[in-house]
């Protein structure tokens, strides 16, 4: 059976030659370039800055979401907001975590740099 008349079966999924490959364009996972330039989730518009406990042990992280920034600047915010606060912190699909209750501090540097920031949860 020849790909043209497999729809289902097309491309390169894996190879030995170099592992994983996109299943969109067929280059190696690690090189493919299908999703590096797409924006972040899609936001309202409005920063939301939380605080959530559940499931960690200890004070809980601080979480921010809703900015509307790609993977590559969402890392670079992350950076300065660790800096700011003095603790770590990750980025998660499109959310950013620091570790430690800094709502507050995060919220009014939010502001100056224009975004419109709400504080969400307890």
């Amino acid at each position: 059976m020849n790909a043209k008349t497999n729809k289902n079966n097309e491309g390169i999924v894996y190879s030995t030659e170099f592992g994983k490959a996109c299943p969109k364009c067929g280059t190696p996972i690690d090189r493919c370039v299908c999703g590096k330039d797409k924006p972040g989730t899609p936001s309202d518009g409005i920063v939301r800055v939380g605080r959530e406990t559940k499931g960690r042990k200890g004070p809980g992280v601080t979480l921010i979401s809703g900015i509307p920034l790609d993977s590559e600047g969402l890392k670079a915010l992350a950076k300065q907001f660790k800096q700011k606060c003095g603790t770590g912190g990750t980025v998660k699909s499109g959310t950013i975590e620091i570790q430690g209750d800094h709502r507050e501090l995060l919220r009014q540097e939010l502001a100056k740099l224009g975004y419109t920031v709400k504080l969400s949860g307890g």
